[in-house]
């Protein structure tokens, strides 16, 4: 799928790992003591430049600044040597060292009280993107209340068991993953798919099948961890661990991803890797400028020291990693998994998109529309042969045919199908009173040794078709039972969705399906796409795809079950409705945790803004580089030199923290 499995830590540390020092003040003692260095900074050059006195004073306060503003620094440095890593945090310490042997004491504490200011500043704006991370794993309660045979009782959440029922209450979080039992509720969903309203809840009518297969259970009925519940009692009964739930998976996903380095960021590594290098060897040569030039070896050793200081590449290392981080962190909160800085990036740069039809413009849910029988057939016989093998299949349109045939059958009992087979991408085959049944498309007939269609059944599949109709076609043994058409509705929020993705400069939005072409285009004038493409099998799909990718970024948005190769074959799959589906979760290189398209927008937009940030800090840091290593080498000093980096690196830093409050399009 195009996920970038090179595993580094995002967030940015001068040196490749935390800051998150202990101290007495926990987090804050970092600031604490850079603060406590510049003030003791001031009082010394005050005392030297204001007071006539002994000149041990100032110089007192110099060292003990040297001490306030080093401790961190030092402690860096020492991981980062142990590592056998040569980091900006040892350059700043050779440079104050180097400040202070020729007595320059005040510019050597300015620099390392600016250096750590700027450290613990940067520090604790990265741990606002981070937090908003690890806000996500606290929103599932701690104890639940699991009933009991003498009562409810109250346990840990990880005490509780397949199967368990958890009664919440009114106002309460959900402490497990299930599915309604008893009680109704309108639950707010938001920490996990990102809807802004409620969704009720009701108890599942089939418990057993429930059970049997939770990943199917209806959002009507189906419940997730860390949502909030309503007004109502609700039971829920356990279908997965705590440690499985939707939400400790979209925890553990947005913690990997922030480790998923995206092109911006590989670009960046690289170029550091050849500048780096560069820059240390320029030093060196600086270090004996004073053969050269008529200056003392005093002003030599400065002027390197603080080209070492200006030409660290600290901003530019931290320039995408901040902005990947708050965009995941960002996204997570709005209901999308985006899984790293690649698929973050590549979906900023999507130029066209291809949604499967059902399920994703469609609302998933089919309609028995048509039953045309063949001549000599009756309605009941054409509808209980074809309930009968679609009950045994999980396809959207086989349990369309299978609940709306049950109802027009009126409680008339089903004959029983067995040994059913998919015929991929053309329909089903299973055996009924020894005699083989064929449901599927018309060109599953005539084709691999199946004999044609009778004349009035193809006349009828062709009308059905021409209506745009999904059309399904029923022959047992050798007779022609007749046809079948079903519609699913565009979603209300398709056409107004995909009218947003062209204000973001979505040039192409594709539909391809399975289902023949009239269908394909008939929904794809309802919501306004640009092209339907129709009667694509599997392989089509990934080759439809394909096709696209040679002319620009796409992606692919589907269900991430029967369209995970498409989607992998996409530059950014994409999977809706992923809190209800285990494998869109796996699957998908972003997944829109609600079963709402209007997300894809948010999405989007999020992707793109996040780009620009990247492009806006990578100026800002090569700039602040390009115009600090001329400058140094003419004549800046090390303070100067210290602010301005600092200062770029910090402004790369808030600039990426504004992905944090981005609202999306309107």
């Amino acid at each position: 799928m195009g996920h970038d499995h090179h595993h580094d830590h995002a967030d940015h540390d001068h040196g490749g790992h935390s800051h998150d020092h202990g101290g007495p003040l926990g987090p804050a003692t970092e600031l604490a003591l850079a603060i406590a260095s510049g003030v003791v900074l001031a009082v010394g050059y005050g005392v030297e430049k204001l007071v006539d006195g002994p000149g041990w004073v100032p110089l007192t306060l110099y060292v003990l600044s040297f001490l306030l503003g080093g401790l961190f620094t030092v402690r860096e440095a020492v991981e980062n040597l142990r590592r056998k890593k040569f980091e900006i945090d040892t350059l700043m310490l050779v440079a104050a060292a180097g400040a202070a042997s020729l007595g320059a004491w005040a510019e050597g504490a300015l620099l390392l009280f600016l250096f750590a200011l700027g450290h613990a500043l940067e520090h604790h704006a990265m741990g606002r993107a981070r937090r908003a991370i690890e806000a996500l794993a606290v929103l599932a309660p701690r104890t639940a209340l699991r009933r009991g045979v003498d009562g409810p009782v109250e346990v840990s959440v990880e005490a509780l068991a397949l199967g368990d029922v958890v009664i919440v209450k009114p106002g309460a979080r959900l402490p497990a993953d299930g599915f309604v039992v008893a009680g109704r509720s309108g639950v707010d969903q938001a920490p996990v798919t990102g809807e802004s309203i409620p969704v009720d809840k009701v108890p599942a009518p089939d418990p057993a099948g429930a059970r049997a297969a939770p990943d199917r259970v209806e959002p009507a009925h189906r419940a997730f961890a860390g949502t909030i519940n309503g007004d109502g009692l609700l039971e829920i009964e356990v279908t997965r661990l705590s440690t499985d739930s939707t939400l400790a998976r979209v925890v553990r996903m947005v913690a990997e991803a922030q480790t998923r380095k995206s092109p911006s960021q590989r670009f960046t590594d690289r170029f550091q890797r050849v500048f780096v290098p560069l820059v240390l060897g320029l030093a060196v040569l600086l270090l004996f400028a004073w053969v050269v030039v008529d200056e003392p070896f005093r002003d030599s050793f400065y002027r390197a020291m603080a080209v070492l200081v200006a030409a660290s590449p600290c901003a530019l290392a931290i320039a995408t990693p901040s902005a990947v981080l708050s965009g995941v962190a960002r996204a997570a909160r709005g209901g999308v998994l985006i899984k790293g800085g690649a698929p973050l990036e590549q979906l900023g740069a999507v130029t066209a998109i291809a949604f499967d039809k059902t399920g994703t413009l469609t609302a998933g849910r089919p309609r028995l529309t048509d039953i045309v029988p063949a001549p000599g057939v009756t309605e009941h016989e054409l509808l209980s042969i074809a309930v009968a093998v679609e009950s045994l299949s999980d396809h959207p349109l086989a349990r369309a045919v299978a609940r709306d045939g049950r109802e027009r059958l009126e409680g008339v009992p089903v004959p029983a199908a067995s040994d059913l087979s998919s015929l991929t991408g053309k329909g089903l085959s299973a055996l009924m009173a020894g005699q083989k049944v064929l449901v599927g498309k018309a060109d599953l007939f005539g084709a691999d040794g199946i004999t044609p269609l009778s004349d009035a059944v193809r006349m009828a599949a062709e009308n059905l078709r021409t209506k745009g109709r999904t059309t399904m076609l029923v022959r047992h043994g050798d007779r022609d039972l007749g046809a079948i058409g079903l519609m699913d509705s565009p979603r209300p929020e398709a056409q107004p969705s995909l009218e947003k993705l062209r204000s973001l400069g979505i040039k192409r939005l594709i539909v391809i399906s399975g289902d023949a072409a009239p269908v394909a285009q008939a929904v794809g004038r309802q919501v306004g796409v640009d092209e339907a493409w129709g009667d694509l099998m599997p392989a089509d799909k990934v080759d439809a795809v394909g096709r696209l990718a040679d002319s620009g970024v796409v992606a692919m948005v589907g269900d991430g079950v029967n369209d995970a190769p498409a989607m992998a074959r996409a530059h950014v799959g994409i999977a809706m409705g992923a809190a209800g589906s285990d494998v869109a979760l796996e699957t998908a290189d972003v997944a829109l945790m609600a079963d709402n398209l209007s997300h894809l927008p948010f999405a989007v937009g999020l992707s793109r803004q996040t780009r620009a940030i990247i492009r806006q800090n990578l100026v800002v840091s090569l700039g602040v580089v390009a115009l600090l290593v001329p400058a140094t080498i003419l004549g800046l000093g090390i303070g100067p030199a210290v602010a301005l980096h600092e200062g770029s690196t910090l402004l790369v830093v808030f600039n990426a923290l504004r992905l944090l409050a981005w609202r999306g399009t309107n």
